[in-house]
């Protein structure tokens, strides 16, 4: 969705009624279906890898409604924007507020299941005083991604974009934000560049490549870990979970690499059930599922 048809619709709605806004948003999502063939492939793919018993048929309907479910991530920041936030239940917040009131710091992993954009602004929602700092990828030509940026910086969060070339600054701001007992969330099922350094897992019975970083900065930093998944039960309505905090240690520097594919494991395994259990709200659009595992 283009920031110019985003604030059209928006502009709109605001005068004939959100119903506008769903009624274009519509549209989009059939737009997007019809003509990126090769997303939608990925997007079959996956769904033929959680259902395996079912046909791609099965798969395209599933694809149409994951991707109808999109749009609601929309309707939701322009509905935040107008009426100034959400409805949200949560489970597992005292993780959280332990973290900040001991000073231990906190690596809060996101994820592309649910909306993480809800997940940064429900966190400061519940607590104002909260230091949260948030790693965002940077895409080029994607205006609604500045949009967000925007949005986030004004409750605020504090935004490290991650370009193509990463800068070791950037992580060790992060490190020291967390010795400084903040939170640092960062995405943990998305690589932002082809250098960036991967551990493999295995998921939905294929291998995948996710972040090393999120587990890095938890190790280095020995602060807690923590996965945060925020759901979409009703319009306007989101469900936020947060486990129990997770240790990623290593004795010597020899342990680091098995203690990191550990919690990576134990990452990827999570994100697996959370997925079937909230199968339409996927929003994972890049190649994800490498080659199906052997029996």
């Amino acid at each position: 969705m283009s920031e110019l048809f985003y604030r059209f619709s928006t502009s709109v709605s605001r005068r004939v009624g959100v119903w506008f806004f769903r009624f274009s948003a519509w549209f989009v999502a059939a737009g997007y279906f019809l003509f990126f063939p090769y997303r939608v492939a990925e997007s079959v793919r996956f769904y033929r890898a959680l259902y395996p018993e079912n046909s791609t048929r099965f798969a395209l309907g599933c694809t149409w409604r994951q991707y109808h479910n999109f749009t609601g991530v929309f309707l939701d920041r322009f509905l935040f924007q107008d009426s100034g936030g959400f409805t949200y239940s949560s489970y597992g917040w005292r993780h959280l507020e332990e973290a900040i009131d001991r000073k231990t710091g906190g690596v809060v992993l996101m994820s592309h299941v649910g909306n993480w954009e809800v997940a940064a602004h429900m966190l400061k929602k519940k607590r104002s005083d909260m230091p949260l700092l948030l790693y965002m990828g940077v895409k080029h030509k994607e205006r609604i991604e500045r949009m967000q940026k925007e949005s986030l910086a004004q409750s605020g969060i504090r935004i490290i974009a991650v370009g193509e070339q990463a800068s070791p600054f950037d992580i060790i701001e992060g490190i020291q934000w967390l010795k400084l007992g903040g939170l640092v969330s960062i995405t943990g099922d998305v690589v932002w560049h082809e250098d960036q350094r991967t551990v493999p897992a295995e998921f939905l019975g294929h291998e995948i490549r996710l972040p090393e970083t999120p587990h890095m900065l938890a190790l280095m930093s020995g602060a807690p870990m923590f996965f945060l998944f925020t759901f979409r039960n009703h319009e306007g309505q989101y469900a936020c979970s947060i486990s129990d905090p997770i240790q990623v240690r290593a004795e010597n520097r020899s342990e680091r690499a098995a203690a990191i594919q550990k919690s990576v494991r134990k990452y990827a395994s999570v994100l697996e059930k959370t997925v079937r259990e909230h199968p339409l709200e996927w929003y994972h659009f890049r190649r994800f599922l490498g080659e199906k595992d052997s029996p």
